[in-house]
C-alpha cells in the first residue's frame, strides 16, 4: 500500500531548553529528526517524504547531505515551509503534495521528536487503518492514575488537585496518524478557517464528526520534550540496537 509521509518539523522547542531545536540533538550518533524519518526512508512503500522547516532554518542542511549519502533508495523529499501552529506546519506540508496525490491516497503524519517509533508498529498501523473508511492513530492506554488541577494554589505555588479522572476509555495519542489526503486537508481547513488550532490530526477530524481508529502501539515511541527525555530514547535505541537480528520482529 503507498502512502506520502508529512513531518512538521518547524517548531522551535521552547520547552527542551536548548540552542537548537530538538528535533536537530545529537541522539546515538544522528540527529532526532533522522531517527525519527529512518522507518518511512526504509520502507518501499513510502512515496515521498514532506518536511515542513521553519523559514531560514539552518541545521536542516546537515541532515540532507547525511541523507543524500545513504546508500539505499529514498522516496521524494520534499521541503516545504513551516507554521507557527504545529498545524499549520501540517497543512503547508500537504500543499506540499498537491498535483502529486490523489484525493483517496494515504498521508501519514509523524512527529519530528518522535524517535523510537518501531518499523512494527509502523507496519501494524498501514495494515490495520488500511481498510477503514477514515483512518486513524498510533496510541497506547492510559496506564496511570491521572489527576485534574484546579483552583489557584493556596501556598507552595505548586497546582492542587481537584479531583482523579477515570481513565478507563482514555488513550494517550501517538503518532504516526494515517488519514486520506483529501479528507485531512478539508478538516484541517475548516479548522484553521475557524480559527481553531487541533493539537493532533485526529482532532481536526473529530471536529467534522469522523471517528478515527486508536490501534495500539508501543509506549516506548516517546516524544523528545526535554533532555531526560533524550537520556531515555537514547537507552530504547540502544536497547533496540542490542537485540540479535534473529530475534528481532520483522514487518
Amino acid at each position: 500500500m503507498r502512502y506520502w509521509l508529512v513531518m512538521p518539523a518547524a517548531g522551535a522547542g521552547r520547552r527542551f531548553g536548548d540552542r537548537k531545536p530538538k528535533q536537530y540533538a545529537p541522539l546515538q550518533g544522528r540527529t532526532v529528526i533522522e531517527w525519527s524519518l529512518a522507518p518511512f526512508l526504509a520502507d518501499p512503500s513510502c512515496a515521498g517524504v514532506v518536511v515542513s522547516l521553519a523559514a531560514a532554518d539552518p541545521y536542516w542542511p546537515e541532515v540532507a547531505n547525511r541523507l543524500a549519502k545513504l546508500p539505499d533508495r529514498l522516496p521524494d523529499l520534499i521541503i516545504a515551509g513551516g507554521g507557527v501552529e504545529r498545524s499549520q506546519s501540517v497543512r503547508k506540508g500537504l500543499a506540499a503534495l498537491g498535483g502529486r496525490a490523489a484525493s483517496h491516497d494515504w498521508v501519514l503524519v509523524h512527529d519530528a521528536a518522535r524517535p523510537c517509533l518501531a518499523p512494527k508498529d509502523l507496519q501494524q498501523l498501514l495494515e490495520r487503518v488500511a481498510s477503514h473508511p477514515i483512518g486513524g492513530l498510533l496510541a497506547t492506554p492510559a496506564a496511570d492514575t491521572l489527576k485534574r488541577a484546579g483552583g489557584e494554589p493556596r501556598q507552595s505555588g505548586a497546582p492542587e488537585i481537584e479531583q482523579t479522572v477515570d481513565r478507563a476509555g482514555l488513550w494517550r495519542a501517538l503518532t504516526p496518524q494515517m488519514f486520506r489526503y483529501e479528507l485531512l486537508c478539508d478538516a484541517l481547513d475548516r479548522a484553521l478557517a475557524t480559527g481553531r488550532l487541533p493539537t493532533d490530526e485526529a482532532q481536526a477530524l473529530e471536529w467534522i464528526g469522523e471517528r478515527p481508529l486508536l490501534v495500539e502501539g508501543s509506549a516506548a515511541n516517546i516524544k523528545i520534550t526535554s533532555a531526560d527525555d533524550l537520556l531515555l530514547a537514547a537507552a530504547l535505541l540502544k536497547g533496540r540496537e542490542s537485540i540479535p537480528a534473529a530475534h528481532q520482529e520483522h514487518p
